[in-house]
């Protein structure tokens, strides 16, 4: 297909007999065409969730009964923090820990706008720059 970034070309998803966009350089893989802006007034985010006991619904697609403190919780996180710093692909690690079932998209959430994600989370997200990570 003609008019994609460099290093990007078109496959077929077996799983969801669609196409979808991959990255031959960074191994990112998204449905939406690369290069293409989500609609105004919007933002797209990736995340590894890591519950904890006291979390809203402490149970996910990885374990039914979380029993792990928020301390533990954070640690694990720092943890996911230093591989990636180190070149661990971001993706990579949301794909096999995160407790949320984003995880089957590498941890990314799309793109969505106000109202739609617990408030927290969506003032952290519209507070980044492109490609800025929280931690």
């Amino acid at each position: 297909m003609s008019g994609l970034p460099e290093g990007w070309i078109v496959k077929m998803s077996q799983s969801h007999g669609k196409e979808y966009y991959y990255n031959t350089t960074t191994q990112e893989s998204q449905w939406e065409r690369p290069g293409c802006a989500g609609p105004p007034d919007t933002v797209r985010a990736s995340h590894l969730l890591v519950k904890h006991k006291d979390s809203r619904r402490p149970s996910s697609w990885r374990e039914e009964r979380i029993t792990r403190s928020k301390e533990e919780a954070l640690e694990i996180l720092n943890g996911y923090l230093t591989q990636i710093k180190g070149g661990t692909p971001f993706a990579d690690l949301a794909s096999q820990f995160s407790d949320c079932s984003s995880a089957k998209r590498g941890g990314d959430l799309g793109h969505f706008g106000p109202g739609q994600m617990q408030k927290p989370f969506e003032d952290a997200t519209f507070a980044l720059s492109v490609n800025e990570m929280s931690g």
